[in-house]
């Protein structure tokens, strides 16, 4: 694989992925867009779910500075980073099969969608012919 399909691999991914931070980190902050996370059962997130969404954020925002780092695009990769952008697809794909079973339409149709499209986008950048440094 190139390096400019990888680097536009990372770029999406940590796009998608800072997107999905600030959408949870909305709900985390009380804006009432609830019927398209966390099963759609409550418009207006109850404070243990707000809690849940503001981790999610941040380890959203996380998992798109690990892609970026694994295509060479912020600081160097290193073996830790490589082995946890690997960690990412099944996450990922685990999460659109969950937001497809959900009740909510809005996870159905859009969340699932992404999620798959991120752990796609993620085996892409997990592949990267980047070489990996030792730690």
């Amino acid at each position: 694989m190139t390096a400019n399909v990888t680097k536009t691999a990372a770029r999406a991914a940590a796009i998608g992925l800072a997107g999905t931070a600030l959408f949870q980190a909305a709900l985390a902050g009380g804006v009432p867009w609830g019927a398209a996370a966390w099963g759609g059962l409550y418009e207006q997130l109850p404070a243990q779910l707000r809690v849940s969404s503001a981790i999610s954020a941040v380890v959203l925002l996380a998992a798109a500075v690990l892609v970026l780092r694994r295509a060479g695009l912020w600081g160097s990769p290193s073996t830790p980073v490589r082995v946890l952008t690997w960690a990412l697809v099944p996450l990922l794909a685990l999460s659109a099969l969950g937001n497809f079973a959900s009740a909510s339409r809005w996870e159905n149709l859009l969340m699932g969608p992404v999620a798959l499209l991120l752990s796609v986008l993620c085996v892409l950048v997990a592949r990267s012919t980047v070489p990996s440094r030792r730690v």
